[in-house]
């Protein structure tokens, strides 16, 4: 069974970043119970979406409810990713991405969320079964990403914590 990280101290990743590892720390569970218990919930959330919900936006500019479940997906993707490659030694740098670029980019506004949902959970459970991997002696490694350093446990509880973020913006704002 893996020993899942305790939270990260702010100095493992990005100053941006610490906020989405506040929400983490908030919810109290560990992060593996917090990952699968996140999944749950989206699965919940997004079920009970009317079709003519699906591209609302709660403001001009702001993305539709597709586009927020393709952009946490997207996120979830990126943040792994450097984490593999931070656990494998490879320090990178790697550059940034632009998650507005990305978005406007991803084509989610015309795919229907049913399938954006199966996408995000296909994701999680990848990015769950890629942590459960990680030995103990592989969250503190670091490498470099958008011109700053991370370590990988900091990347793991990002992606939880900006999961769980943009689920609560979801049910807020959007529905």
């Amino acid at each position: 069974m893996t020993k899942w990280p305790e939270m990260p101290k702010p100095d493992e990743c990005a100053a941006f970043y610490r906020p989405y590892l506040a929400v983490a720390g908030r919810t109290g569970s560990p992060l593996g119970e917090m990952l699968e218990d996140d999944a749950v919930e989206w699965a919940r959330l997004l079920d009970g979406v009317p079709a003519e919900r699906e591209g609302r936006r709660y403001a001009p500019g702001k993305w539709s409810l597709r586009e927020v479940v393709g952009h946490v997906t997207d996120a979830e993707r990126m943040f792994g990713a450097r984490a593999l490659a931070f656990a494998r030694r490879d320090a990178g740098p790697y550059p940034s991405f632009d998650e507005n670029e990305y978005a406007a980019r991803s084509g989610a506004d015309e795919r229907p969320l049913a399938g954006l949902a199966a996408e995000f959970q296909a994701v999680r459970r990848a990015t769950i079964l890629l942590f459960e991997g990680f030995g103990a002696d592989v969250w503190g490694r670091k490498g470099v990403a958008s011109g700053c350093e991370f370590t990988v446990r900091a990347l793991a509880w990002i992606v939880a914590g900006h999961s769980v973020h943009h689920r609560g913006v979801m049910a807020k704002r959007y529905l």
